[in-house]
């Protein structure tokens, strides 16, 4: 029964269902989790509750926003979900939970803690956990430890896993694979911190967080065996008081730890998903690994039925530490080799090394992984691993026993593809800064002086040609300039730092500059948004008058204040420090040249809202829009740039004239900051009052609906169909893989998503994975591999012609849907002269993809005359390429997800949006 015949779908069955189909992202179902815990111990006669904290950061960059929006449905389940001031103060609270028991007026029986960090967060926040871990959780408690691991770096200022730091804190690490996955070892994991008394680490990658699945659910039908082969304690293994260290160490690694090993074997954890009779190689796989694993093996043509015949097996871990080392020994008297299939730095392949040490070297197979029998490269440490380099492992590790040549035979696509992995288009899609984005004035600094970066959006003016350069960890910024200062003839630095961080832990650096006593200017940027994980607030009260209070109090010698609307805090009559100073953003430049000459420590607190965060308050009506907007008078441009150059905006586009290049406003992007009025240009033409003319969008009535039904649907298919989408971030890319998921979900088939989004939120490269199956258990893995793609959404020709997407297509197959419009870079901003070789791109990607699998079309200028949207663009592109017959979904479908996601449609005879 599909879902759509069983009942009426919405969007809030992911949180509402007891059981059955749902769909739902790697973060839903993480805030789904506790709430099906509580409603298992509801069922056992216990009343619980939950208490989540940490700090976002991506792959977990979203999680705040996800708990908030379903704040009615944690209501209901007893889950209070406090974000932490930083990582740190975040896992000390969750510490606190599970000292419920401990206190008298208890009002539940336990509280399950879940922290959350990304790995940086995970790295500063150690010692809490160290400490929470060793002091023990509640008997009806439990805690999972979030650790959002970015192994590609994505969005990060270095790759990393958290695997070793948590195995520091003895903390047991659970890895899934899958969102379906996460889900079951989520609530394992509480059930294995509940009776081992340890925290549970629960490793999170952009393939959980970032991905889409449609699963089943049956928490009822879960057991959660306990172990018969563990003498447990008399008094428990959970946390008491007082409890000397030394004794917490010994109970820690003498009983809780063995305890996680017999949790995990009684549940069957880990667990084989091909067992031949005869072994001759076992791949040994966990997590992502796991899943491109299974994809490896489907690419080579290795059926299951092969893999039996092969003697080629597949065990796959969940509990990446402490090993659970009784089915290692088991396994090593019955298979020949063990190939290990994990990511990054190697973990399981160093304890199964050390498991099998004692073993007769008669009976001990061989283990490779990272490395061969020769000590030769064979999986990489760094970066992420993929079907290809997995396949190429296998057939290496095969060959030894079989003839592999037709599975050789079968990847030949995949190395023609694997020649552009890697290359960078001819144009790089840099992301930059949002149009009336106050970094685009903030971040200048005068002639003569130099700045430090943040982290951050501040990150990202380190590549913007600003005398800005080097950076630091969070809360770090401009503390190297302390251990510069005694040894340079420099004078005086500036260095920039959000409220975000400052809120954080920003404040700190400011007070050893001031116990140093540097010559440093902080540049704090109050824009009232955390912009770069997607606009939420500050976690806590932070107002300007209090930001310069707090910095007064520790010691700054000179405090001023610019604001593009200085008048509000005369009018509002807010107090500030004595000596404080207000003004106007246009006076930035002389404002910085006076604090650099002042001995000591200065502060200058720039207030300006977020340019993204004003585009969203506005559109809802939170925020006043001013009736004013900016044109330029082509006729009177002479395209000289100045306008870009005062901006650095990129709503500032060039147009093409019979007299050259000139200047226009893209309105669509326009965010009304008017700095590139600034300069001296009688181009420009103000309108007060007025508005766009906005087209006249057609109604989703019956008779249009009728009219577009008329028209004939293609054939659909029936067999799996892998979909790349690649895009700008902020235009809608996202929403497609949402909107083709969900129809696929309405119609009872299978659908993953993964969005490698990195900064998307700065209009950066953005691409969605979309795969559609006829069943759930049809797709292997999440992410789209080399020569994968069945078809390409290219939504923007520079994303679509980068390496790692070319990569995708497998030449003279993969269908290709180009728009061919060319959307400038921040490069623009720069060089007046400066233009995207669409014709060399298109011919590049239109020769892989080959003269029938191609078809271009200028998507945003037939998108933007229909509806005057961005997103509008790509709902074109998902039109065209469905009457291709490239989708393999029905209309009525594809309508009814567009409904569910709230994106406004229209139709005609050529596409639908």
């Amino acid at each position: 029964m599909t879902a759509s015949a069983r009942k009426t779908v919405t969007l809030d069955d992911k949180y509402t269902d007891l059981s059955g189909r749902i769909y739902l992202n790697g973060i839903q179902a993480l805030v789904r989790l506790p709430m099906i815990q509580h409603e298992i111990d509801k069922a056992r006669g216990l009343n619980t509750a939950s208490f989540i904290s940490g700090y976002r950061g991506s792959p977990l960059g979203g999680y705040d926003q996800a708990l908030k929006a379903a704040q009615k449905y944690l209501d209901q389940h007893n889950i209070k979900f406090v974000p932490g001031v930083n990582e740190e103060l975040g896992a000390t609270a969750v510490w606190g939970s599970q000292q419920l028991y401990l206190n008298p007026g208890a009002k539940f029986d336990g509280v399950v803690g879940i922290w959350y960090g990304k790995g940086p967060g995970v790295d500063r926040s150690l010692d809490a956990i160290k400490h929470a871990n060793a002091a023990g959780t509640s008997k009806h408690g439990g805690v999972l430890a979030l650790a959002g691991d970015d192994h590609a770096c994505k969005s990060s200022t270095f790759p990393h896993q958290s695997e070793h730091a948590l195995m520091h804190c003895m903390v047991p690490v659970l890895h899934p694979a899958g969102i379906e996955d996460g889900l079951l070892l989520g609530l394992h994991g509480i059930a294995m911190s509940r009776y081992s008394g340890c925290w549970t680490g629960l490793k999170i990658i952009s393939d959980f967080a970032d991905s889409s699945a449609t699963l089943f659910i049956d928490p009822m039908s879960l057991q959660f065996k306990t172990p018969t082969d563990f003498d447990m304690p008399k008094d428990g293994l959970n946390m008491r008081w007082y409890d000397a260290p030394a004794v917490q160490e010994d109970r820690l690694v003498n009983l809780k730890l063995p305890a996680v090993r017999a949790y995990a074997r009684a549940n069957g954890l880990d667990r084989y998903i091909l067992n031949p009779a005869k072994k001759r190689l076992c791949l040994v796989t966990t997590g992502k690994g796991h899943m491109d694993t299974m994809q490896a093996l489907q690419d080579m043509g290795i059926s299951h039925a092969q893999a039996e015949l092969l003697g080629i097996g597949v065990y796959k871990v969940a509990l990446v530490w402490p090993l659970e080392d009784q089915a290692i020994l088991a396994m090593a008297g019955n298979v020949e080799e063990i190939l290990v299939v994990e990511e990054k730095r190697g973990v399981i392949e160093d304890q199964i090394r050390k498991i099998l040490y004692n073993v007769p070297e008669s009976k001990r197979p061989r283990v490779v992984g990272k490395t061969d029998e020769t000590g030769a490269p064979l999986l990489p440490e760094h970066f992420e691993l993929n079907t290809a380099m997995i396949a190429d492992a296998i057939l290496s590790r095969l060959g030894k026993y079989a003839d592999v040549s037709a599975f050789t035979e079968k990847l030949k696509p995949i190395k023609f593809s694997s020649v552009f992995k890697g290359k960078p288009a001819p144009v790089v899609r840099m992301p930059f800064y949002c149009s009336g984005c106050p970094h685009n004035t903030s971040t200048v600094v005068p002639e003569g002086s130099r700045g430090l970066a943040g982290i951050g959006c501040h990150h990202m003016v380190v590549w913007q040609d600003r005398r800005t350069g080097t950076f630091t960890q969070m809360g770090g910024e401009g503390v190297p300039w302390i251990g510069m200062a005694p040894f340079t003839d420099e004078k005086h630095i500036f260095t920039n730092l959000g409220d975000g961080t400052y809120f954080h832990s920003g404040l700190l650096a400011i007070r050893a500059a001031v116990a140093s006593s540097v010559n440093i200017t902080y540049k704090i940027l109050y824009n009232d948004a955390v912009a770069m994980t997607g606009g939420q607030r500050v976690d806590g009260e932070l107002s300007v008058p209090q930001l310069a209070e707090q910095v007064h109090a520790e010691g700054v010698k000179k405090i001023w204040i610019l604001s593009d609307e200085p008048e509000k805090y005369a009018d509002a009559g807010a107090r500030f420090p004595l000596g404080t100073e207000i003004g106007h953003r246009d006076e930035l430049d002389q404002v910085q040249k006076q604090l650099r000459e002042i001995k000591g420590t200065t502060v200058l607190i720039y207030d300006q809202t977020c340019a993204a965060e004003k585009r969203r308050r506005r559109k809802r009506g939170l925020m006043p829009d001013p009736a004013k907007r900016i044109f330029i008078n082509e006729k009177v441009c002479e395209g000289c740039g100045d306008c870009g150059k005062k901006s650095n905006c990129l709503s500032i586009a060039p147009v093409e004239t019979e007299f050259g290049r000139k200047r226009q406003i893209d309105q669509s992007s326009c965010n009304k900051d008017y700095s590139c009025v600034k300069g001296f240009c009688p181009s420009f033409v103000s309108i007060i009052g007025g508005d766009l003319k906005k087209p006249e969008v057609a109604k989703t009535d019956d008779a249009i609906e009728s009219q577009f039904f008329a028209l004939p649907e293609p054939e659909i298919k029936t067999d799996s169909v892998a979909l790349l989408v690649t895009g700008i971030g902020g235009t809608g890319v996202i929403t497609i893989g949402a909107i083709l998921a969900m129809a696929a979900h309405l119609e009872g088939k299978g659908a993953t998503t993964i969005d490698n989004t990195g900064l998307a939120q700065k209009g950066g490269a953005v691409t969605s994975h979309v795969r559609i199956a006829p069943k759930p258990e049809d797709i292997a893995t999440v992410r789209i591999g080399m020569a994968a793609a069945t078809v390409v959404l290219g939504c923007d020709i520079l994303v679509t012609a980068d390496g790692e997407n070319l990569a995708k297509m497998r030449a003279s197959e993969t269908k290709v849907v180009l728009n061919t419009h060319k959307t400038q870079t921040g490069e623009f901003t720069k060089n007046t002269e400066w233009k995207i070789p669409d014709t060399q791109i298109i011919d590049s990607i239109k020769k892989i993809a080959g003269n029938g699998n191609f078809d271009s079309i200028e998507a945003t200028e037939i998108a933007t005359a229909l509806m005057g949207d961005s997103i509008a663009t790509n709902m074109f592109m998902v039109g065209y390429g469905w009457q291709k017959g490239y989708i393999p979904l029905k209309a009525e479908s594809i309508l009814k997800a567009i409904e569910l996601n709230g994106v406004g449609i229209k139709m005609n005879q050529n596409a639908f949006i």
